[in-house]
């Protein structure tokens, strides 16, 4: 099969989908491995390591999308890149179609197999794809969410673990999945006082057992949420429901709880975000403010650690790359947890929870 690695062009986006231990073990099994030049340069892989691990360098995106089989992406498709999409062009990356219904309306006119990461299963259920970049975004929430509550940057003036004699940063988080607990760590670890909020009770449990004592878990609802609000310093949006849009847990009017230089990070963005006042920033413009709330709302937050990323999110994605090149798509998906990760194919949405959050 001939995989492409395009570059990506999506603003301020440093990772690569294939690294060269990636396009070794492919080419090893007779597989023709396309990159794109300077692909690699975000996470510090230059061609000349791709090329000795037997991968071809193509000098144009338009080239690798026009000869690929599987086109292996990390961000979805582009505007400039919705003219390279073909019919019968398998594409796998994050999709997040829920949040994005231009790129939708792009893929099922050009009917290509889009296999969206955020949708693959393993067998215990879980989202191994998803996976790394949540625990990088969980932990980066807390590190961009800490700078902007510096005055400088608009936020209140607040060290989020305090000093002694002076109190630390309240921190609520919204959602205890792995962007959750991840960012609830973090922050527990540099001395604040968490919050940490979700409707699964399991969880919370599981999570009050092992978390440090400066957490605290909270069953989620509206009112609840509205309660931890006005003593907040700093919001995490970490609500996800695979392939659905996030629901809205903060609407406009409840940001006048919260106290002027607060700042609310919303890592759910890619799926729409669950803040009401939420709208995609990038990493040149990571944030706005409404009625005296600072908004981080970047869509691609590992992005700014690509290498890091990249190599985190090569480890989770090679295995279902090389089963759909050794096997092609209608065989590897027998394998039920790779096929959950199938959202379109031949003009048709595939994947129920996309299908509804486009109704």
């Amino acid at each position: 099969m001939i995989i492409g690695v395009p570059k990506e062009c999506k603003s301020d986006e440093y990772r690569v989908s294939i690294i060269p231990a990636g396009a070794e073990a492919l080419t090893k099994r007779g597989h023709t491995v396309l990159i794109e030049t300077q692909a690699g340069i975000g996470s510090g892989i230059s061609d000349a390591e791709y090329q000795q691990a037997g991968a071809e360098i193509t000098p144009t995106a338009k080239q690798i999308w026009n000869l690929a089989e599987l086109v292996v992406k990390v961000k979805e498709p582009q505007e400039k890149e919705f003219p390279f999409l073909h019919s019968q062009q398998m594409v796998m990356t994050y999709f997040h179609f829920a949040a994005e219904p231009t790129l939708a309306k792009a893929c099922l006119a050009a009917k290509i197999h889009a296999i969206a990461y955020e949708t693959i299963r393993d067998d215990h259920g879980r989202l191994p794809c998803l996976t790394p970049m949540s625990e990088v975004a969980g932990k980066m929430s807390i590190q961009e969410g800490a700078k902007y509550l510096e005055r400088p940057m608009m936020g209140r003036g607040i060290l989020l673990g305090g000093v002694p004699g002076v109190a630390p940063a309240n921190v609520v988080v919204l959602g205890a999945g792995v962007v959750g607990h991840h960012a609830a760590r973090v922050a527990a670890g540099l001395g604040a006082q968490v919050t940490l909020m979700d409707v699964n009770l399991d969880r919370l449990r599981h999570l009050s057992e092992v978390m440090p004592a400066n957490v605290k878990t909270i069953f989620s609802d509206a009112h609840t949420i509205r309660d931890a609000l006005p003593d907040a310093d700093l919001v995490i949006g970490a609500v996800l429901l695979p392939g659905a849009r996030a629901p809205r847990l903060i609407k406009a009017d409840d940001l006048k709880r919260m106290k002027p230089g607060s700042v609310i990070v919303d890592v759910a963005i890619d799926q729409g975000g669950c803040v009401e006042t939420s709208h995609p920033t990038t990493h040149q413009s990571p944030t706005y403010v409404v009625n005296g709330v600072l908004h981080y709302c970047v869509t691609n937050i590992p992005g700014a650690v690509g290498r890091t990323s990249t190599f985190a999110l090569c480890n989770a994605t090679f295995p279902y790359v090389q089963a759909i090149a050794d096997q092609g798509w209608n065989k590897a998906a027998a394998d039920a947890g790779l096929a959950d990760g199938l959202n379109m194919q031949d003009g048709k949405i595939t994947h129920p929870a996309v299908a509804a959050a486009l109704k």
